[in-house]
């Protein structure tokens, strides 16, 4: 892959000023009702875990059309701007009912392919996501985060990158988020060299933003 330098963002991500700050935007058509300035709309780090660990300057490694599998794409908020800048973009779903908005989102985004799968099982869908990738974006909210990731290693090239977004809640509402911050980024190891980690707030509670490439 080529990987942008620490700090920047990747081509097709770019900051710019709405409601007097200086915020991200991509290219392409709008999704959740975020505000366009031109051809360009709002990343709103507040509703993206990815868009969070960018505004953050997480060395994610992106440089622009990377090829993507993103798990957890929900109905596309994320995942619609990663498919604006980036190369083909695998986006998996589990539930249905977002999966029909996500398709929506891909009408205007001929990289997007939409995928209404489980995360938890990519054996589901290996016959039909490249192998050999650069990125795995993964913002799943389930018990056994770091096994997902795991699981999906099969997918990235060697010198691909992970890009997790862990949700302490998802794993456990009786622990303290440190405490499962640890043993999610422990449970990684095995499988990933950690190369950052970091809170994401303000934007999200709770939330610890990866970044890891395979071993």
């Amino acid at each position: 892959m080529t990987v942008g330098d620490a700090g920047d963002l990747p081509a097709g991500v770019t900051r710019r000023e709405f409601d007097g700050r200086d915020r991200l935007a991509t290219r392409g058509d709008p999704v959740y009702g975020e505000p366009t300035d031109g051809d360009w709309r709002l990343w709103d780090a507040n509703r993206s875990k990815l868009g969070a660990m960018l505004a953050l300057d997480f060395e994610t490694g992106l440089a622009g059309g990377e090829s993507v599998l993103y798990l957890g794409a929900a109905s596309g908020t994320t995942v619609s701007h990663v498919a604006d800048f980036s190369g083909p973009t695998y986006a998996v779903e589990f539930s249905a009912r977002p999966v029909r908005d996500l398709l929506s989102v891909a009408a205007s985004r001929d990289r997007l392919f939409p995928l209404l799968k489980d995360a938890r099982k990519p054996e589901t869908y290996a016959h039909v996501v490249e192998s050999d990738l650069d990125v795995v974006v993964q913002d799943v909210a389930t018990r056994g985060q770091a096994e997902v990731a795991v699981r999906n290693a099969r997918f990235l090239a060697a010198d691909g990158r992970l890009l997790l977004a862990v949700k302490a809640r998802s794993e456990d509402v009786t622990a303290s988020p440190g405490d499962v911050f640890d043993r999610v980024v422990s449970q990684l190891e095995d499988r990933y060299e950690i190369l950052e980690t970091g809170r994401l707030e303000p934007h999200h509670a709770d939330h610890l933003g990866v970044v890891a490439r395979p071993r």
